[in-house]
């Protein structure tokens, strides 16, 4: 079944719902802000055509990882290469190789940046698009869940 991660609007804290076709409302554990969400048949069978929160197709996906981690790892592989040699970048990249082959992907909302996890049609979605995300984000251009095409 789909997992939604949707953040709060009052406190940006993460609020984790499942696909129900009957609720329509995620609420905060947090502060209790309640939020509209518009779940269809389609999110309770894991298909993701539109987002429950904002009701745009516009996606992307990406491996699951936490990017402050990522950079984190990167800080501390430089700071030890002054005594490794470089080696400690080795070893990160060796790290980051597994890690790229044990973790799953999920799918992000251009627009309102609600996460989806195990999603059924994540085949039918592309990698993340500089030039799409600025258009959606500074524009609110909608491409109706298109890639864009030169």
């Amino acid at each position: 079944m789909m997992e939604v991660t949707i953040t709060c609007s009052e406190c940006g804290s993460a609020v984790h719902v499942h696909p129900d076709a009957t609720g329509d409302i995620a609420k905060c554990s947090i502060c209790s802000h309640e939020t509209n969400v518009k779940f269809n048949a389609d999110h309770e069978k894991g298909n993701l055509l539109c987002c429950p929160l904002c009701e745009r197709q516009d996606f992307y996906k990406q491996k699951d990882f936490n990017r402050k981690i990522g950079v984190t790892l990167f800080v501390l592989a430089a700071i030890a290469s002054i005594w490794t040699y470089g080696i400690s970048f080795i070893i990160l990249y060796l790290f980051d190789l597994l890690l790229f082959k044990k973790l799953g992907s999920i799918v992000i909302c251009y627009k309102c940046g609600t996460i989806f996890r195990k999603v059924g049609n994540l085949a039918s979605i592309s990698g993340f698009n500089h030039e799409m995300h600025d258009r959606i984000v500074y524009s609110d251009h909608d491409f109706k869940g298109e890639q864009l095409s030169h």
